[in-house]
Parts: C-alpha cells; structure tokens; sequence
C-alpha cells in the first residue's frame, strides 16, 4: 500500500510518499480502506518531536472508510460497513489497522469526509465544556483557537447548551467564518489583548469558562480573562510553546485549571457512546463540521505545511 510516512522528526518536508507492507489484522481489530484522513494537530506535534513507534513512521490519528477484513473476535462490525475510527497512529496511508474498540459506525448516506472529523475534536470540545467544565445555560465561554476542528465543535456545543460564545482567531477574516456556528463575539489574538478584550465584551465580569488547546503564552490570557469561580479547560498543545503561567491569581477568584485528555478516557463506554452520539448529530444536521481543503495523500507535506501556516478554517483532509 501506500502512505506518507517519515523517517525522522522535523518539518513538513520529512513526510515522504512511499510503498510499505500492507497491515496485518489482529483478532481483536479490523482493517480499513481509508477514504479520508482527518489531519489532527497531534499529528503535526507527533511529526515535530514525537516517538516514531514505527520505522519508517506512519503519523496520524483520525480516518474514516469502508471495513475490509474483520478480527476473529470480533462480533459487533462487519465487512463493507463504513467507520471512522481513532488510533495512537497509521491515519495517513490507503490501508489502516485499527481496534474494533476504536471504530464508531457511520450512518447510511452520511459524508465519511465528515465522519472522519469528528471523533477527537468534537470529543474533546464536548468533554471540555460539560465534564470537566461543568457549562451550564446562561453562562460565558471563551473559545481560543476558534477556528481550530476543538474550536467550531465547541463554538456549537456551548451555543446550543444556551451559553454566550466568544472566540479567538489570527484574522478579522477566520472570525466572520465562525458566526454561522454560534460565536457572538470575536477576538483578534494578532490584534488585540484577548484578556483585556474579554473584559471589555463582559463589562469587567471575565467569562465563566475557557477552552484552550492553544497553552503556552496563550493559558496566560486565558486565566486573566476568568471571573469569579471562572474554570479553564486546557487541552494539548497547539502554541509549541512551553507551558510557564501565574497561576496565583486561581485562588482569590477560586478559579480552577482543568487538563482535559480525551485520549485517557476514550476506551471508557462513557465517551464512547457520546462519540457515536456526535457523529449522529452531525448526520442528522444538528451539529456542523466545517472542511478547509483535501490534499492528495501524496501531498501530505503540502497539507502539514497549510496547517501549521494557521490560514485554515475547520479541518484539513487527505484522500488516499
């Protein structure tokens, strides 16, 4: 089969198109035909500095098709069902192997470019915003990266559990996309001083609720723009920057610092089935995902390098 693999850790331009041995199936998993690759900003992380568990190393998460050989253990997926389904790596090639645990069924008629974008970002924002950020109806959120795959699912999320939704973005442009998905106000991080804007839309109360899979310098902003009792839900790592913060200011407001990891939890029936739930959502219209662009796999260096250039809005495919 093909793929785009890599043989050391670096830029974009380490990604290599390539034949490799086709996978082997394990009894307990299936193997896919991949038909879309959603490229997760793991992805791009793991390619920079991560561990190659392989040699060469098949980088990526999240892909969705068609199941074409089944484990002997496994009774709940069959031969010629569709699937989008989440694994430690191996997204970017034509043939992916992969735990029946880890596959979610796609219902009949759904876009599977779709499906493929939905498990980690809308499992991640769903989780930052209810279980561990404890949203409720009436309350403010502050959604950074907002453009970001986390960003647009918990943009929807929070606006259809009756919050008020700000977000951030790089351009005035990336910000007037995200109002069709529920954002009420947004925030230009290159322009603007998010806290201090924040402050300002909220008439000095600061928000409720932040999500940030930005950190770095961006956790900064995102704890100074809390109010009282305020809750940070913080997930990943987006800035590549490291993670030095006040976190002083926590106690006078009790305020609180959440790390949210959707990959701790995914095994669990909890977010399992509330996976499966969002992808059922988005079939049947109630929740969005928004595509940037589709590369060719061949050109998955291209589609790394359109990533980390921030120019793209919702998430950015690879078809095999």
């Amino acid at each position: 089969m093909k793929a785009a693999v890599y043989y050391e850790n670096g830029p974009p331009s380490v990604l290599k198109y390539e034949d490799v041995p086709d996978p082997t199936l394990h009894p307990k998993g299936v193997i896919i035909r991949v038909e879309a690759v959603s490229i997760e900003g793991g992805d791009t992380l793991n390619r920079g500095r991560g561990a190659l568990a392989t040699r060469p190393h098949i980088v990526g998460y999240q892909a969705a098709g068609e199941i074409v050989a089944v484990g002997a253990e496994v009774e709940h997926l069959r031969i010629g069902q569709k699937v989008t389904t989440v694994d430690g790596f191996g997204s970017h090639a034509e043939l992916r192997p992969v735990p029946a645990r880890n596959c979610w069924v796609i219902p009949d008629g759904m876009d599977v470019r779709q499906a493929a974008a939905i498990p980690v970002p809308f499992g991640t924002a769903h989780d930052c915003l209810f279980e561990f950020g404890r949203l409720k109806a009436g309350e403010t959120v502050l959604v950074q990266a907002g453009a970001s795959g986390v960003g647009i699912a918990a943009i929807q999320l929070a606006k259809q559990a009756g919050a008020r939704v700000l977000a951030t973005a790089s351009s005035d442009e990336r910000l007037e996309k995200l109002k069709p998905y529920g954002m009420d106000e947004g925030i230009n991080y290159a322009r603007d001083d998010v806290a201090k804007a924040v402050m300002k839309l909220t008439d000095n109360k600061g928000v409720n609720l932040v999500v940030d899979s930005v950190g770095g310098s961006t956790l900064q902003g995102s704890l100074n723009s809390l109010g009282y009792r305020g809750r940070v839900s913080m997930v990943g790592a987006a800035g590549r920057e490291p993670m030095v913060v006040d976190v002083g200011g926590l106690m006078g407001g009790n305020r609180s610092l959440s790390g949210v990891f959707l990959g701790a939890e995914i095994m669990t029936d909890r977010v399992h089935d509330n996976i499966q739930r969002l992808i059922e959502d988005v079939a049947s219209g109630r929740l969005k995902v928004l595509l940037d662009r589709s590369f060719p796999l061949s050109e998955a260096a291209a589609a790394h390098d359109w990533i980390e250039s921030r120019q793209a809005v919702g998430r950015v495919l690879l078809i095999p």
